[in-house]
C-alpha cells in the first residue's frame, strides 16, 4: 500500500535485561524502511559497543549543554548516567520516509507520548523476574549493587504498562519478534498512514 512520505515513529521500553535492544537491532535488520535512532549517553561504552552505533558517547559536561539547548526531545538520568534522544535526528529520519525506531526507557517513552503526536509504544517483559534476574548475572559489567538497583527499578518500570499500546514477552527471542515485526506492519497499515493522493488519484477521481 502506498503510504504517506513522512515515517512514522515506534518506541520500545523495557526494564534493563529484559532484551529490547537485542529485539531492536533484530527488528531493524528484518523490516524495510525502519531506522533506529541512535540515543545520546554519558555513560561508559560496554565491550562491543562502537561509538555512533549502539549509543553516541558524550561527557557530561557536553549532555549538559545540549539540554540547555534544548536539543533533546527526551532525557533522563538512568542507573547515574544521562540519556536523551535527539530531537534533530527523529525529524531527519522520518522526513526521509523511514520509520524511526526508539529504544529508551519509560521515562523517557513518558515524556515523548507527553509531548509528541502519534507514536506506537511497545513495551517490553521478560518472562518472569527471576529470568530477569538470571540475563542481569550474566552481564560482566554489573556489580551486585547495580543488578539490585537494576531489579528495583524495574518493578517501578512494569507498572508503567498501561501507558503502552502493546505488550511482548520475550521469553523465545524468534516469536518476539514476530510480534513486534506484527505491530510494526499493523500499524503501518492504519488508515491515516495512506497516501491521500495516491488513493485520490487512483479510486476518487
Amino acid at each position: 500500500m502506498p503510504r504517506k512520505n513522512r515515517g512514522g515513529m515506534f518506541v520500545i521500553s523495557a526494564p534493563s535485561g529484559a532484551g529490547k535492544t537485542t529485539l531492536c537491532n533484530r527488528i531493524s535488520r528484518k523490516v524495510p524502511h525502519l531506522r533506529q535512532s541512535v540515543s545520546f549517553t554519558t555513560r561508559k561504552p560496554r565491550k562491543g559497543e562502537i561509538n555512533g552505533r549502539e549509543y553516541t558517547f558524550i561527557s557530561e559536561p557536553e549532555f549538559r549543554r545540549m539540554i540547555g539547548q534544548d536539543d533533546f526531545v527526551e532525557w533522563a538520568v538512568v542507573h547515574g548516567n544521562y540519556y536523551g534522544t535527539s530531537r534533530q535526528r527523529l525529524e531527519d529520519i522520518m522526513a526521509a520516509g523511514f520509520d524511526v525506531l526508539l529504544d529508551i526507557d519509560t521515562q523517557g517513552a513518558r515524556q515523548i507520548r507527553d509531548s509528541w503526536s502519534g507514536g506506537a509504544y511497545i513495551f517490553i517483559l521478560p518472562p518472569s523476574i527471576e529470568v530477569l534476574r538470571e540475563r542481569l548475572e550474566k552481564r560482566a559489567s554489573n556489580t551486585p549493587d547495580d543488578m539490585e538497583r537494576r531489579l528495583s527499578r524495574a518493578v517501578e518500570e512494569i507498572r508503567d504498562y498501561g501507558m503502552f499500546d502493546y505488550v511482548i514477552v520475550n521469553d523465545i527471542l524468534k516469536d518476539a519478534v514476530k510480534e513486534l515485526e506484527a505491530v510494526v506492519t499493523a500499524e503501518r497499515l492504519r488508515s491515516e498512514n495512506i497516501d491521500k493522493v495516491w488513493l485520490k488519484n487512483n479510486f476518487l477521481c
